[in-house]
């Protein structure tokens, strides 16, 4: 069948407006497939910076990996889903490889595979656009388009009164934020956290964090409306440039969390700022890299190794997408989870005004609807 979908195409800078939009086929669902259509889907900084990372033989391609939808056909081998359900689409993983059967569906052995090269695993490519082969199964769905086809262990049956634009988030940057916090972390009320970063991943961190109880929670970001974010959930804010010095922020972190916080969250995967926030640190507390960028973070090798810190990464908050979205989604119901307000809806022709807002600042979490 015929579909809308966004391209990105070579050389693919992530300047100005670099999708573009074209009507591509795409192949009816296979007997492990699901064909979505698509409602929302989030707009995430990773969906920027991958494109800049690919060969030019992996163009023209299709991004979007925080899809949400209405399912319209299910492959014969598929369970749990049927036509018409409403689904959040997320990851893919394999359920089959050691760590999936233990649990820990982030770290699947075929991973990379699954979510980023941009074809079945079989080597076969989801869509075309007359003779050219349209790369595209990004993370299991490749949701900048009307339709995705994507697989049931990344999507997620939700409630049909739920609005799948506010919900759009959790199949990746809201998870990721929470599940570090309530998977990795699990702070108590005698602990404290420090989140660099106020954008989409390290607010619903804060949230999560405030949600569960957590002790002193520090949230630090240029931005002040998005430290006022912070602070509506119960956080305190630092602006990073209000001291004198770089450091300054290190010392307002110890301060305000008696002499160092307990665990720190990186969004930012700025160099420097990961470094900050090793030094916010107590003794024996833990950092959590997730920012996507730089190539390398400097590490403080005197102060780690006098302090006992650990310094690790999270793939998409250690979560399994079948549990954590129906919990955040509970836990959204309850209160402890409010989110919604941090969600600002473009058309998907205003794509560029979404990327030129969310890189200003003026919104947390764009969602792009058709």
């Amino acid at each position: 069948m015929q579909t809308t979908v966004l391209l990105a195409e070579a050389p693919f800078t992530g300047a100005d407006h670099p999708f573009t939009f074209a009507d591509v086929e795409i192949d009816d669902p296979r007997p492990d497939e699901v064909l979505v259509r698509v409602v929302a889907t989030g707009l995430c900084h990773t969906d920027l910076t991958v494109p800049t990372m690919l060969p030019a033989e992996m163009f023209p391609t299709v991004m979007g990996h925080e899809g949400t939808g209405v399912v319209e056909a299910v492959g014969a081998d598929v369970r749990g889903i049927e036509v018409g359900d409403h689904v959040v689409m997320s990851f893919r993983s394999c359920r089959g490889c050691g760590p999936c059967e233990a649990g820990d569906v982030g770290y699947c052995e075929q991973h990379i595979l699954l979510n980023y090269m941009g074809m079945r695993p079989d080597g076969s490519t989801t869509m075309r656009r007359g003779e050219q082969a349209v790369f595209g199964s990004f993370f299991g769905q490749s949701s900048f388009a009307r339709h995705a086809l994507a697989y049931a262990d990344n999507c997620v049956v939700v409630p049909k009164h739920l609005d799948l634009a506010l919900l759009a988030p959790f199949g990746c940057g809201f998870q990721t934020g929470a599940g570090t916090v309530l998977n990795v972390l699990r702070p108590t009320a005698a602990e404290s956290l420090v989140v660099f970063g106020a954008g989409a991943v390290g607010l619903a961190a804060v949230a999560a964090a405030c949600g569960a109880g957590a002790g002193t929670v520090v949230a630090v970001d240029p931005v002040a409306s998005r430290r006022e974010l912070a602070e509506w959930y119960g956080a305190r804010a630092l602006d990073p440039a209000a001291g004198p010095d770089p450091g300054s922020v290190v010392d307002r972190v110890k301060e305000l969390t008696g002499g160092g916080a307990s665990y720190a969250i990186d969004t930012t995967a700025l160099p420097a700022v990961v470094q900050q926030a090793q030094h916010s640190l107590r003794s024996r507390g833990t950092l959590v890299a997730l920012g996507l960028g730089a190539p390398e973070y400097p590490i403080d090798a005197i102060d780690l190794l006098q302090s006992g810190k650990i310094v690790r990464s999270s793939v998409e908050g250690d979560a399994d997408p079948q549990l954590m979205i129906p919990e955040l989604v509970r836990r959204r119901s309850e209160g402890a989870f409010d989110v919604d307000h941090l969600v600002a809806t473009y058309p998907f022709e205003r794509i560029a005004d979404a990327i030129a807002d969310t890189t200003a600042g003026k919104v947390v979490k764009a969602v792009l609807t058709w």
